[in-house]
């Protein structure tokens, strides 16, 4: 199973939330598109159909990134 560069998904999840706040603000329908190209896109990279389980593994994929010396990554769990 390919897993995601954790930058990336680091990088979406910020996206994601920036998106979030700026609709809760204030809707604008470009930003609208953009949060759901983003929700799509971390869906497929995480592998689920939901933007909840996408975080909840996401946020997984990152705390064994952190606790992984060099952030290697397999199978959504850190490589010694």
């Amino acid at each position: 199973m390919l897993v995601p560069d954790p930058k990336a998904v680091r990088k979406l999840l910020t996206r994601y939330a920036v998106l979030r706040i700026s609709q809760s603000e204030r809707h604008r329908p470009q930003a609208a598109t953009e949060l759901n190209d983003v929700v799509y896109t971390l869906c497929v990279m995480m592998g689920t159909t939901g933007i909840r389980e996408a975080i909840v593994k996401a946020d997984a994929l990152l705390a064994a990134a952190r606790s992984t010396p060099g952030g290697v990554v397999e199978d959504g769990r850190a490589v010694a």
